[in-house]
């Protein structure tokens, strides 16, 4: 099937017919990406590196959440174009291109999944798989105006996935329609499909909404309107501030609280859970990776090579405390959470950035971005980016998070809310 690649989403372009033999909701019909970090068996997984791809052999068996879409009834399409060992929210390869944002073309589509975002954005396929370790998923489903689900962390197989960091490293996947998304991860959580529930509470992160660009009522007010009439006016919202609730709540962020988290528009805790995030990231990328880029010298790109060489010299110093973060951090926004309660909050800071944006004007817009992708990050909660159309002709979303586990109910939540934004 001959199909477009006028947005340079694919890095190659074969398609992969299905197998029918899912006793799941049936995909039959529908069209499918593969991020370049998901092994297809006879084919080398690029992790978006010539020299990755270069100095390693063709995989011997397909990621069995790849086969389950296959088994399902799906047909992939093709295999796209990623940031370079998944360590960029950006979406910009300096190997093998940027996939062009079919919704603001002067601006990054988000990574690392940049071209599984753009190939649902621009209608190339249904869905698309990727994955989310630091915000991957969610932040170009954001910039792209497409829906994108990060799972629970654990939820949904990793296995013949090139790991970035595992303590974080979830599998998720992108759609146009709630519909669809609900319709893959049925196949992919492994669950029948359920009617949807009413929220226990919806919980307004009232601070957060403080470190975005977007009037807040433009991200708020959809999500309540909808729920309103989804659930007729009876559903509890409370609002939080969500800074001091995980600071009280979580005493191991004390030892990555310093001068730096308490600069100007950001909120310190955030700013703190951020920093032991990336920190057990680079230490885990630094155990995965560190042999081989030492040995091997590549060639990276802009961004990419400076986040690498930190990485290399991180210590093991604070690494059990960034896990202890973890832990609290999950009981904590368990409790607040209880059963079926929703987490609003935005996805991102605000519109995606230019392409090729200087590197110190992204410095404030990332910090913001990464204290607001940590919450769901560090916790392993599901968290879903929801499109909310255009403001100032540039894409805006906004997120809602539930309980680890809760992914179905997420689901279908949003699906039943789709129809009322």
């Amino acid at each position: 099937m001959a199909i477009s690649n006028d947005y340079g989403a694919f890095i190659e372009k074969s398609t992969i017919s299905p197998t029918p033999s899912s006793s799941f909701p049936s995909l039959k019909g529908l069209t499918f990406a593969i991020k370049d970090i998901f092994d297809v068996e006879g084919r080398v997984t690029g992790f978006g590196n010539p020299d990755w791809l270069r100095t390693h052999s063709a995989a011997t068996s397909t990621a069995p959440v790849v086969s389950s879409l296959l088994e399902a009834g799906a047909t992939s399409l093709g295999i796209t174009i990623m940031d370079e060992m998944a360590y960029s929210i950006n979406g910009e390869n300096a190997h093998y291109g940027t996939p062009v944002n079919p919704v603001a073309s002067e601006r990054v589509p988000g990574g690392s999944s940049s071209g599984s975002a753009v190939a649902v954005a621009a209608g190339l396929v249904d869905f698309s798989i990727g994955t989310d370790t630091g915000g991957s998923v969610r932040v170009p489903a954001s910039y792209c105006g497409i829906f994108g689900l990060r799972p629970s962390h654990g939820v949904v197989s990793t296995v013949g996935v090139t790991p970035m960091a595992q303590s974080f490293d979830t599998v998720g996947w992108f759609a146009r329609d709630t519909a669809t998304l609900k319709r893959v991860g049925c196949v992919l959580l492994q669950q029948h499909d359920v009617d949807a529930k009413e929220p226990s509470q919806l919980i307004i992160a009232d601070d957060c909404f403080k470190l975005c660009s977007v009037p807040r009522e433009l991200l708020v007010l959809p999500v309540v309107q909808s729920v309103d009439k989804s659930f007729g006016g009876n559903t509890v919202i409370n609002k939080v501030d969500l800074g001091e609730y995980i600071q009280e709540n979580v005493p191991s962020l004390k030892h990555f609280m310093t001068s730096e988290t308490q600069r100007e528009f950001c909120i310190p805790s955030l700013m703190a859970l951020s920093s032991s995030m990336r920190m057990l990231q680079r230490y885990e990328f630094k155990m995965n990776h560190g042999e081989w880029v030492s040995s091997v010298k590549p060639e990276f790109g802009p961004g990419i090579s400076e986040r690498i060489e930190e990485a290399i010299r991180v210590s093991d110093e604070k690494i059990d405390l960034c896990r202890l973060v973890k832990t609290e951090l999950l009981t904590a926004l368990s409790t607040l959470l209880g059963e079926n309660g929703v987490l609003v909050i935005p996805t991102v800071p605000g519109p995606p950035p230019h392409l090729q944006a200087d590197v110190v004007a992204l410095e404030s817009f990332r910090s913001r971005a990464f204290s607001l992708l940590s919450i769901a990050g560090v916790s392993g909660l599901c968290q879903v980016s929801i499109p909310l159309g255009l403001h100032e002709n540039l894409p805006i979303s906004v997120s809602l998070v539930a309980n680890h586990g809760s992914d179905g109910f997420l689901l279908s939540l949003v699906d039943s809310l789709s129809k009322f934004m």
